[in-house]
């Protein structure tokens, strides 16, 4: 998809010619400076247990984390646990969470995972990613975001729109597909850092390599960026 940059200029992705070694080498120089950049990344959402953030996370699919940390508060007074929010009413739910949009779907989507929670797994909010997905509205985008921010376990990379748009532009895959993404992103990084890589992309993603206008002037990463504009960008890899 074509990234209008500050310039004014509509440009597409673009990549350097490398082998998988040096593209690894550069990827790890990419995680490094978003560690240096946002040493404390970690997801945007306010919660109180892995059950609120399981719900958060679910609420926040096509909207901001903002106008979901605007609806929860209240929604955790009222429902604080699965079993009140799976005894609630539809339409009250609907009520406390219409701001984050789709309000109905996501309201029976919340309702609906409370209730498996304590029918399947004692109320307890599952570590496995396999057990994440049987829950409704979970896929695996969320089921990495929870599993990495209430629990620590590294099951993969989260992939949202920012990661995907990053990733492309950062010349690190030539896939569009989610799940093809993480695996070409897993291939490229350690374990160790894949929760942490995620979420950093995100974060970049909002803060500075805008989906419309990219700000490549004031971008950590854009001498080893393929689609930067910048004059400092290498005609190839700095790598190679």
């Amino acid at each position: 998809m074509p990234n209008k940059h500050r310039s004014g200029v509509v440009t597409r992705p673009r990549r350097w010619r490398e082998t998988k070694t040096i593209r690894r080498t550069r990827t790890a120089v990419i995680v490094q400076r978003l560690h240096e950049t946002y040493p404390n990344a970690s997801a945007e959402l306010t919660y109180a247990s892995p059950f609120q953030f399981l719900i958060a996370v679910i609420l926040s699919a096509q909207t901001t984390d903002i106008t979901v940390n605007r609806v929860t508060p209240t929604l955790f007074a009222h429902f604080p646990d699965p079993k009140s929010l799976a005894s609630a009413s539809q339409l009250e739910v609907e009520e406390l969470v219409r701001q984050t949009g789709f309000f109905r779907s996501k309201a029976r989507a919340i309702r609906e995972t409370s209730a498996q929670l304590l029918t399947d797994f004692d109320g307890e909010v599952p570590r496995t990613m396999v057990e994440l997905l049987r829950l409704r509205g979970v896929a695996r985008k969320t089921a990495n975001v929870v599993l990495g921010e209430a629990f620590g376990v590294a099951s993969g990379i989260v992939v949202d729109t920012h990661v995907k748009r990053l990733a492309q532009r950062l010349g690190l895959t030539r896939a569009t597909d989610p799940v093809k993404i993480e695996l070409d992103l897993m291939d490229l990084l350690e374990s160790k850092e894949w929760i942490f890589a995620g979420i950093a992309i995100i974060w970049h993603g909002r803060r500075v390599c805008d989906a419309r206008n990219p700000d490549c002037e004031n971008c950590g990463l854009n001498d080893v960026c393929p689609s930067s504009t910048t004059s400092n960008r290498p005609i190839k890899s700095p790598f190679s």
